[in-house]
């Protein structure tokens, strides 16, 4: 494989219960020796949420029900409560009856009313503690018209909240997942964007050539990618509010590939790949200077990531000598690295794509023991190795990036009926398909989109 963050082609890590590995042995399954089936959290506490239907006023009504439908789906996909369905007519009334609710097996309890504003909309939701009795949060979003392309994304925000109150933790519904799609009929691949829900598809670059590795800032207003545009692997910026792009030019001869922003918001790390020295550098493209190897040498060192702090780059190398590459950290000024990847000198495996969680001191790759079924593997910064968990077991699945929660994953897959993209909780191990029958590659989650 040649892709994203590769191009070559808090919390405790626990099993799964022995029915769940009964089943796993009863379908024609890849496992990677030395690495365990698992899931990430020890523990997942679900609790039961209703949502009461929305009302509206001033003009709200007309909104209502697609404002409901769209954080009822996004608290589902959060993977962080069990949603009661089929609710009785009778509570829909505008008094909370606690113990009614509490009798019906609700935790939590969402209720929201959309007002009309003009040509605009607010939103009032309220979060009420069943269990104690009470209205824990309440607050007023605003709203534009549905018909306006950020409507959706407003409404995100606001399921983001809900998240909040009750957790204590961010949310990913207001995000997006940019990655590499083939241009049906043609050998080009641009990049598009999907809002983390699987609406809004859009297409980003019009390059008519190969674009690969897109990767996020961290305030989410810019893209960095590597493209053919002018015939060789060239990193470009693109600003996502105006459309404008710029190709860096970092007076170094080679093929520049695999770009990651760096915390700070002005640094870039990536790869050259030429006849002379090749390696991974960190670039200001900011200022347009400073331009510093970090790592390199006979073999090739690619796919750079920054940890949260951007102490630390996990990339990829085949260092140790065979075709094969593995996966390692160092400091992000360069220095000695260390192996993360379950690497074994008789069966050294495949491992690939690192992408760093923003919490929890993880790293997710994808790999294999033989070439061509890969699944998805995270490993635990402080092990080095020593302890991995394997997160797919069906089909082939590449390319894992981390959403802004910390526990969603995104990655290219292929099943029996086809290609397509997917989000696994690594939590819950809960699995679902976001797009059907694309061939993409690369895929790469945003930061929180917090809007203006």
């Amino acid at each position: 494989m040649m892709q994203r963050r590769t191009q070559f082609g808090a919390a405790t890590l626990v099993a799964l219960t022995l029915a769940g590995c009964a089943r796993v042995g009863a379908q024609e399954r890849d496992s990677i020796p030395g690495v365990t089936l698992g899931l990430v959290y020890e523990t997942a506490y679900t609790p039961a949420l209703a949502i009461r239907p929305f009302t509206g006023r001033f003009g709200g009504e007309s909104a209502a029900a697609q404002v409901e439908a769209i954080i009822a789906r996004d608290l589902r996909y959060s993977d962080r409560f069990q949603m009661m369905d089929s609710l009785p007519t009778a509570l829909t009334g505008d008094a909370i009856d606690y113990r009614l609710w509490d009798r019906l097996g609700a935790v939590w309890l969402l209720t929201g009313q959309v007002e009309g504003a003009g040509d605009r909309f607010s939103l009032i939701l309220q979060i009420h503690d069943v269990v104690y009795g009470r209205l824990k949060e309440v607050s007023r979003f605003a709203l534009p018209n549905p018909a306006a392309k950020d409507f959706r994304m407003a409404v995100h925000r606001a399921s983001d909240e809900v998240v909040r109150w009750v957790f204590d933790e961010p949310g990913m519904a207001a995000t997006r997942i940019a990655f590499s799609m083939v241009i049906p009929g043609t050998n080009a691949k641009e990049l598009y964007l999907v809002d983390a829900d699987g609406e809004n598809l859009e297409r980003l670059t019009n390059h008519g050539n190969i674009v690969l590795s897109p990767a996020w800032s961290p305030d989410g207003t810019r893209l960095a990618f590597s493209s053919y545009k002018t015939g060789l692997p060239r990193i470009y910026i693109h600003e996502l509010a105006t459309g404008r792009e710029r190709m860096i030019e970092p007076l170094r001869t080679g093929d520049q590939m695999t770009p990651a922003f760096a915390p700070d918001g002005v640094t870039l790390a990536f790869a050259v790949t030429s006849g002379e020295r090749s390696g991974i550098f960190s670039y200001n493209f900011y200022r347009n200077c400073c331009l510093t190897l970090l790592a390199g040498g006979r073999w090739n060192d690619i796919s750079p990531v920054y940890s949260p702090d951007g102490r630390s780059l996990a990339f990829n190398s085949n260092r140790l000598g065979t075709s094969q590459p593995q996966v390692y950290i160092m400091p992000a000024g360069g220095g000695e690295p260390d192996l993360i990847s379950p690497y074994s000198f008789d069966r050294p495996g495949y491992f690939s794509a690192p992408d760093w969680s923003p919490v929890g001191g993880m790293v997710a790759f994808h790999g294999a023991i033989r070439r061509g079924r890969y699944h998805i593997l995270v490993a635990r910064v402080e092990d080095r190795g020593r302890r991995v968990r394997q997160l797919t077991w069906d089909g082939n699945n590449e390319d894992p990036s981390w959403a802004p929660d910390g526990r969603h994953l995104v990655f290219k897959g292929e099943r029996r009926w086809g290609k397509g993209l997917f989000v696994v909780d690594v939590a819950t191990g809960n699995t679902r398909t976001l797009l059907f029958g694309v061939d993409i590659t690369v895929p790469e989650w945003s930061p929180h989109l917090g809007g203006g």
